[in-house]
């Protein structure tokens, strides 16, 4: 019932056309040229209620197909190509839609159309010049529509761009916005993710890794670390319980580098799980191992005359 109110006003502009071109004359006895203008007002309401109507036929038949596909359950990915490629889609068409309807209108005056006329006789001059032009903006849209095709980057996804951290919140024929963490929003263009190299988290499944660092003196037990870091993991439903490594991943002159290795559903879970991991396994070395965190050595030997 909701999506048929939508038809109202393109039903009531096409009834309102009708009336004007068929039976207001007959009824009103206009002059001629109030008739003449009362004709092309309603050729314009005409094209307007079709154009609009196509639209409207258009979002309502990628909302009834889309609403099979739920993009806020945690194995989204299928439904996030979809969003992506039926939003960047349905822009296209009603850009395109837009454009012929506003073509029509221009062509029912006939001042337009002899414009028209000479601007198709210099063509090849103007062409160029709007050609170079419109190259950046045009560069643009066939990003966003490349985009669509391939989709490097799908609604929803998480990504690290520019050195922030967040989602896909919108894709439009020109420009990405991505939401970072602290709420602010990047508007980067379309070209960008064409052009440039970028970190897509879920380009292939929702679930992530998640990595820690800690770094400790050689004398830590490793092995009680380890225990320590399946306990903690055991202990939170952040942990999907699928990846449970603890690395020594480098060693320096004054520290060895350990990796905590874990996974999660998403990346909000990830990064809680992170955290928490973080802070636990420092405070495990803080109450147990205290001597294990980093520390410069100094070797001080007595000398021989000190010794006589």
């Amino acid at each position: 019932m909701k999506q048929l109110k939508r038809f109202i006003t393109p039903i009531l502009l096409f009834a309102l056309s009708i009336f004007f071109k068929s039976g207001a004359n007959s009824f009103l006895n206009f002059n001629e040229e109030t008739a003449l203008v009362i004709g092309k007002l309603s050729s314009i309401l005409l094209v307007i209620s079709v154009a609009w109507a196509l639209i409207v036929i258009l979002k309502v038949t990628k909302s009834r197909y889309l609403r099979r596909y739920d993009i806020k359950s945690e194995n989204n990915l299928n439904a996030r190509k979809l969003y992506t490629q039926f939003n960047i889609l349905e822009r296209i068409i009603i850009f395109i839609i837009i454009m012929i309807a506003i073509a029509v209108i221009l062509m029912l005056f006939e001042s337009v159309r002899k414009i028209g006329l000479s601007l198709f006789a210099s063509a090849g001059v103007a062409g160029i010049i709007l050609g170079l032009a419109a190259q950046k903006v045009i560069g643009t849209i066939l990003a966003g529509l490349q985009i669509a095709i391939s989709q490097p980057i799908r609604l929803d996804d998480v990504l690290v761009v520019e050195g922030e951290w967040g989602w896909v919140e919108e894709i439009s024929l020109t420009f990405v916005v991505v939401r970072i963490w602290d709420k602010r929003r990047l508007i980067l263009p379309t070209t960008y993710f064409i052009e440039k190299p970028f970190q897509n988290w879920t380009r292939n499944s929702a679930d992530i890794l998640g990595t820690v660092f800690i770094y400790t003196d050689y004398n830590i037990p490793f092995d009680k670390l380890r225990e320590e870091l399946t306990r903690l993991l055991e202990s939170t439903d952040l942990w999907d319980k699928k990846v449970n490594v603890l690395q020594v991943t480098d060693n320096k002159e004054n520290y060895v580098e350990i990796r905590a290795l874990m996974s999660a559903k998403n990346s909000p879970q990830a990064w809680d799980l992170r955290v928490f991991i973080r802070e636990k396994l420092i405070e495990y070395i803080q109450n147990n191992y205290p001597e294990s965190f980093p520390k410069t050595r100094v070797l001080v030997k007595e000398s021989e005359t000190i010794k006589k």
